[in-house]
């Protein structure tokens, strides 16, 4: 019984390792395609390992996906700052300690909430639900965050706020989240059954 405990247990954790480099090799080759990208457009995805994570794993192993990727987008900020970085990094210019609440919060959320948005039509749908919900909710709180806590900097109306939530990259990654969430997770759970 401890065995198969521990066999369970390490089986996660490979798991789990394998998510977080999905998610950093995904947070490198998207600084590289977009350095060359000719599109306004610039989504990103690595939010869908983590929405995907909660799902399969659970919320708690979810919520520390995002963790991390909240850790890359503060690390990112700091070493490679570009003019909105203080958002993301205390230690960026124009930067504070509520950076560091934007950073992560939003993406702790990201790994906790669809988990449970799953639980409700454990499916293909369930799941494609989830992944819409969980790219909204970091689109919303990482937007919604920075209006409370840093308009002085950014200077935005709550109607520019709305209008960059449904204009910019948003639409983009919900629609890559949901399409990927619900086609990845049957076959991952498939497997983990």
């Amino acid at each position: 019984m401890t065995s198969q405990k521990n066999n369970s247990k390490a089986s996660d954790i490979a798991i789990l390792s394998i998510f977080i480099a999905i998610m950093v090799v995904i947070h490198l080759l998207s600084k590289i395609v977009y350095t060359f990208w000719p599109f306004p457009i610039q989504p990103t995805l690595v939010h869908i390992p983590v929405i995907i994570g909660s799902i399969v794993l659970g919320w708690r192993k979810g919520a520390f996906l995002g963790f991390i990727m909240g850790m890359i987008s503060f690390l990112n900020s700091t070493m490679a700052p570009i003019p909105t970085s203080f958002l993301f990094s205390p230690f960026a210019p124009d930067g504070n300690g509520w950076s560091l609440f934007v950073a992560f919060v939003p993406r702790i959320l990201v790994g906790i909430l669809p988990f449970f948005i799953y639980g409700l039509a454990k499916n293909r749908f369930g799941a494609g639900l989830a992944g819409f919900l969980g790219s909204a909710t970091n689109t919303i709180l990482v937007l919604g965050s920075a209006f409370l806590l840093f308009n002085n900097q950014l200077n935005m109306t709550f109607k520019a706020l709305i209008a960059s939530i449904i204009a910019t990259n948003s639409i983009a990654e919900a629609i890559a989240a949901t399409i990927l969430t619900a086609s990845i997770v049957p076959i991952l759970i498939k497997f983990r059954n």
